[in-house]
């Protein structure tokens, strides 16, 4: 499967993230997604959740860290 196109499921963090499937470009073992003056970095897991756009690998929610200004 080319990388585009490719999703994944976020797992924790903030409830009010406005979406829970994301895109992962480039496909890798963490994403960081910007959130509220800040990151929310999750990681992959083995699991995969099924979704309205299909099977989807699950991404973890592990920490947050705030932009430099």
């Amino acid at each position: 499967m080319s990388p585009l196109g490719v999703k994944a499921f976020l797992e924790g963090g903030p409830d009010d993230l406005p979406e829970r499937v994301v895109p992962i470009t480039p496909p890798g073992i963490e994403l960081k997604i910007r959130h509220r003056g800040g990151y929310e970095h999750f990681k992959v897991t083995p699991r995969h959740q099924d979704t309205a756009e299909g099977r989807l690998p699950v991404f973890e929610w592990c920490e947050r860290t705030e932009i430099a200004e």
